[in-house]
C-alpha cells in the first residue's frame, strides 16, 4: 500500500524534498504541500509538469499549515515531512506535536536523500538564522574565487512564489533579467547584488535541472556556489560548506532549525558583525561553536558600513528600512540602517506602525516583535504598492535604506533617502582567502590571478 504523505513548506525545501524524493517513487502519494511564512501562496497547486504527470496528472495541492489536523484526517494521511526553515525548536515540536495528535508520523529529510551531487566543485555558503550576512560572504568568496581566474555561477536557496512551470530554471546574468523573471523584491535582493558584479546566479525549483544547466552555463563554470536562504542546509552535495553566524542573536545557532545543522556540518564557521556586536556575546557564540563544531575553522569578520549623504541622517528623525525577512521570520532588532542612523545622530529613528496601510500593516500584526522599522516586503505587486504607500505616509525627515537593494528603483518615495551598504571584511586570521586558495589547490583549479580578492 502507497504512503500518503503531506508536506508542510513555504515554497522552496518542500518542493526540493519532493523533487528529490517523493517524484517517481511509486511507494508514496504525496496528497498536498501545506503552506507558511509566505503570503499569498496557498491555494495553488503544484503542477502536474513538474510533479510527474503519471503519477500525478492533476497536480498537487498547495493548502493552508492552518488545515493540518483536518487535512490529516480527511486525506488518510500517513507521513508528514516537515520541509521550512528559520524556525525555533519549540515551533518544530509544536507542529510534531500537531502532527502526531492528529495520527500522522512527523519526518525531517536529511541530506542523505536531498543533496544532488555536482560534477564541478560545490562551495556552499549558509548560516544559522536569516540575516546573518551570508549572501555578502558569498559575494566575497566569488570574488576570491575569480581572482583565481575561475568562472564562478551561483545557484540560490528557491524563492518561487509565481508561475512554478515558467521558474522551472531562471537564469540571471543582468538586471534586465530580474524584469523578466518577474522577481518579487525578496528575489532582487539576493540576485541583483551578483549580476551587478558580473556574475550569473540560478534559481527557481527543479534543482537537478537547476544544477546541470548551472555547470554547463554558457559563460563557462569552473566552480558551482550554493547562496544558501534562511538557514536551510545545501541542496547540493559540497565540497567544502561555509557557514555565518550571528553575535547579535547568540545562542540562536544552537536553538533553530535547521541553522545547527548547518554550523555542525561547516567546515568553517564565520563570526560575522563583530564590530557591532557585545564581547559576551561573541564569546557565548564562541564557545556554542566549540562545544557542537570543534574542528571548524573560524574566520572572525566586520559588517562595515558604507552610508551615502549621512549629512541627511545628522539631527533628523529617520524612518530606516531594513531587509525584511530579516525583521519578519528572522527576528532581527538591530540591523545595518539602525547601526548607520545611531552613528551618525539620527534624532529618532521614527515609529512606522501608525502608518502602515494594507499587507505592510498585516505584517506587523503577523509579526509583532517588529519594532519601530520598516520591514521591505514585497512579495508581490500589491504588497509592494503598500510598502511604497506606508513609507510616504510615515511623518520623517528622511529615509534610512539598508536593504539589499535600493528601493528608489523599485518604488518612488517622496522623502530625501540614505543608502547605507554593507560588505564582508575579516579580521585578522584564519581569512576566507586562505580557505578559498587551499580549496583552489586541492581541487587543481588555480588558472591564474593573485588569489587575493583585489580584482
Amino acid at each position: 500500500m502507497k504512503k500518503n504523505v503531506i508536506i508542510i513548506g513555504a515554497a522552496g525545501r518542500d518542493f526540493h524534498n519532493f523533487n528529490t524524493y517523493f517524484r517517481g517513487n511509486t511507494a508514496y502519494n504525496v496528497v498536498a504541500f501545506t503552506a507558511a511564512q509566505i503570503p499569498d501562496i496557498d491555494g495553488r497547486k503544484y503542477p502536474k509538469e513538474l510533479a510527474g504527470e503519471e503519477l500525478y496528472p492533476e497536480g498537487i495541492p498547495i493548502l493552508a499549515e492552518a488545515e493540518l489536523p483536518r487535512l490529516i484526517k480527511d486525506l488518510n494521511v500517513d507521513d508528514c515531512v516537515f520541509a521550512y526553515s528559520d524556525v525555533p525548536y519549540p515551533r518544530v515540536m509544536n507542529v510534531s506535536s500537531i502532527v502526531n495528535a492528529a495520527g500522522a508520523n512527523f519526518i525531517l529529510l536529511g541530506p542523505k536523500d536531498t543533496m544532488i551531487k555536482s560534477t564541478k566543485p560545490v562551495i556552499a555558503v549558509g548560516a544559522v538564522r536569516t540575516g546573518c550576512g551570508k549572501s555578502q560572504t558569498s559575494r566575497r568568496i566569488i570574488e576570491l574565487l575569480m581572482s583565481h581566474g575561475l568562472k564562478v555561477v551561483a545557484a540560490r536557496h528557491p524563492m518561487p512564489y509565481g508561475d512554478l512551470n515558467a521558474q522551472k530554471v531562471q537564469r540571471f546574468a543582468t538586471i534586465e533579467d530580474l524584469a523578466k523573471h518577474k522577481c518579487t523584491i525578496e528575489e532582487m535582493e539576493e540576485y541583483e547584488p551578483h549580476v551587478v558584479r558580473g556574475n550569473v546566479i540560478y534559481a527557481g525549483v527543479d534543482y537537478e535541472a537547476i544544477l546541470r544547466a548551472a555547470e554547463n552555463d554558457p559563460d563557462g563554470c569552473d566552480v558551482v556556489l550554493w547562496d544558501g536562504g534562511n538557514n536551510d542546509f545545501p541542496f547540493f552535495k559540497p565540497d567544502l560548506t561555509i557557514t555565518v553566524v550571528d553575535p547579535h542573536r547568540p545562542g540562536h545557532e544552537v536553538n533553530y532549525y535547521p541553522g545547527e545543522v548547518t554550523a555542525r556540518l561547516a567546515d568553517v564557521i564565520v563570526i560575522n558583525k563583530m564590530d557591532s556586536a557585545a564581547p559576551e556575546a561573541i564569546q557565548i557564540v564562541r564557545d556554542n561553536i566549540e562545544r557542537i563544531n570543534p574542528n571548524a575553522i573560524v574566520v572572525d569578520a566586520a559588517s562595515p558600513l558604507t552610508v551615502h549623504n549621512p549629512e541627511l541622517i545628522k539631527g533628523k528623525r529617520v524612518l530606516v528600512v531594513e531587509d525584511g525577512p530579516t525583521l519578519t521570520h528572522g527576528e532581527m532588532k538591530l540591523g545595518a540602517g539602525t547601526v548607520a542612523a545611531k552613528k551618525f545622530g539620527a534624532k529618532e529613528l521614527v515609529d512606522p506602525r501608525p502608518f502602515v496601510v494594507g499587507k505592510i500593516a498585516e505584517t506587523f500584526r503577523i509579526y509583532p516583535n517588529i519594532g519601530t522599522l520598516m520591514p521591505a516586503m514585497g512579495y508581490g505587486a500589491e504588497q509592494v504598492k503598500d510598502l511604497e504607500t506606508s513609507i510616504n505616509n510615515t511623518d520623517c525627515d528622511a529615509v534610512v535604506i539598508a536593504t539589499p537593494i535600493d528601493l528608489n528603483r523599485i518604488i518612488k518615495i517622496n522623502k530625501p533617502t540614505v543608502k547605507v551598504d554593507y560588505e564582508l571584511q575579516e579580521i585578522g586570521s584564519p581569512n576566507l582567502a586562505d580557505v578559498v586558495f587551499d580549496f583552489v589547490v586541492k581541487h587543481d583549479l588555480k588558472k591564474g590571478g593573485c588569489g587575493c580578492g583585489c580584482h
